[in-house]
């Protein structure tokens, strides 16, 4: 029986106009690169930012650590700015999935990629808190190792005293969450198509279920 739900953030719960993903493609070239926003997707969704910069480098054969942490931080000053007038919205169902979960006795956690603070402040935009419409969060900036390691969705099941990884379900809108989910041995790893990476990209990764709309989990739990 599931007893948790780990949610991810942008594309799959919060709609946010992909700007996380478009300010990353503009921080990485503004170093003098032309990759593809389709590259941008395909290497860094879902990824601690700084790990998603690294490996977007990597995919056009640069190593080079001093370019990445360059990058990473001007991706963080310009992602900050870019938040300060967006508009930001649940995804379609988010809040309705939340409030039936928390009905059940389901924990509704969220993770993300993000640092501590820029989760937060997309928290604010939506008027989500801990304890109201989620039950936790967790972030990058918290745990030791980032997507794939299963550290944040550890992080939740030992903050809320959940002894079975099976009893844990995640919901994510990129390859990485799923394989997230699969190295913490959850129960359910689920794919939904609101986000990052298409379902050809997601079913390659081999996930329980693909979804198109939040709502769809309520009948798999």
């Amino acid at each position: 029986m599931i007893q948790m739900v780990v949610f991810d953030m942008a594309g799959t719960t919060v709609n946010e106009d992909n700007v996380v993903y478009k300010t990353l493609h503009a921080a990485v070239n503004a170093w003098g690169h032309d990759f593809s926003f389709e590259t941008v997707l395909k290497e860094g969704a879902g990824k601690e930012k700084l790990q998603a910069v690294r490996d977007i480098l990597a995919a056009g054969g640069i190593e080079d650590g001093y370019e990445a942490q360059v990058i990473y931080q001007d991706f963080i000053a310009r992602l900050k700015n870019a938040y300060a007038d967006l508009h930001v919205t649940p995804q379609e169902g988010a809040e309705e999935v939340f409030e039936a979960l928390k009905q059940r006795g389901i924990r509704v956690v969220l993770n993300t990629g993000y640092n501590l603070e820029t989760a937060q402040s997309l928290l604010r935009k939506l008027g989500w808190e801990e304890g109201r419409q989620i039950d936790g969060l967790v972030t990058a900036s918290q745990v030791k190792n980032s997507r794939p390691a299963p550290d944040m969705i550890f992080l939740a099941r030992d903050r809320f005293g959940i002894k079975d990884n099976t009893a844990i379900a995640k919901v994510g809108d990129s390859i990485i969450d799923i394989e997230e989910g699969q190295s913490a041995g959850c129960g359910l790893n689920i794919g939904v198509t609101t986000g990052a990476h298409t379902e050809a990209q997601l079913l390659s990764a081999n996930p329980d279920k693909i979804i198109h709309r939040l709502s769809e989990i309520l009948d798999m739990l």
